[in-house]
C-alpha cells in the first residue's frame, strides 16, 4: 500500500484553484446581482408574480452557469496534470466531488485536491444559496406588499367594508 504524504506542490496549486474558484465565483454572483436590478429597474415596478418569480429562476440558472464554470477550472487543470485519463472523466468527477459526492478518483499525488474542491463547492453553492434567498425573499416581499395594497384599496373603495369588520 502506497503512503500518502502531502506535497507542497499539492498545498500551492490545491489553494490556487480554491483561490480561483472563489473568484470566479464572486464575480459572477455581482454580475448577477447587478443583471437582476438593472432588470428591476427597466421594469419597474415589477410586481407580477410571473415576472418576479422568473426573475429567481433566471438568476437560478445563471448561478449554476457559474458554478458549472468553476467546475471547469479544475477539470481543466485535472485533465492537463494528467490526473485523468480525458476531460469527459474529468469532468464528470470533478462535477461529483464539487457536489462533494465522490472522492477517490485522482492519482495518490494529487490526493489532497479533493477535499479542497469539495469545500470549494461547499463554500460557492453556500454562497449561492444565500444569494438566491436574498432574491427569493425580495420576490416573496413584493408579492405580499402587493396582496397587502390590494385589500387596503380594496377597504376604501368599498364604504361598508369597515362597517362589516366592525360588525
Amino acid at each position: 500500500m502506497e503512503i500518502y504524504e502531502i506535497k507542497l506542490h499539492e498545498v500551492l496549486w490545491g489553494g490556487l484553484l480554491v483561490a480561483i474558484t472563489m473568484a470566479i465565483h464572486g464575480t459572477g454572483m455581482f454580475v448577477i446581482l447587478q443583471f437582476v436590478e438593472s432588470l428591476k429597474q427597466r421594469f419597474a415596478p415589477m410586481e407580477s408574480f410571473f415576472g418576479g418569480l422568473g426573475l429567481v429562476i433566471l438568476a437560478s440558472l445563471m448561478i449554476v452557469v457559474v458554478n458549472i464554470l468553476e467546475v471547469m477550472v479544475w477539470t481543466i487543470f485535472f485533465f492537463l496534470k494528467g490526473a485523468q485519463t480525458n476531460h469527459n472523466v474529468a469532468f464528470y468527477n470533478a462535477m461529483l466531488n464539487y457536489t462533494t459526492l465522490q472522492a477517490g478518483y485522482l492519482p495518490m499525488r494529487w490526493h489532497l485536491l479533493e477535499p479542497l474542491l469539495g469545500m470549494a463547492g461547499l463554500l460557492t453553492v453556500a454562497w449561492s444559496t444565500g444569494i438566491l434567498y436574498m432574491l427569493a425573499q425580495d420576490f416573496q416581499d413584493t408579492q405580499l406588499r402587493k396582496r397587502r395594497r390590494k385589500r387596503e384599496e380594496q377597504g376604501k373603495t368599498d364604504p361598508g367594508a369597515g362597517a362589516r369588520r366592525i360588525g
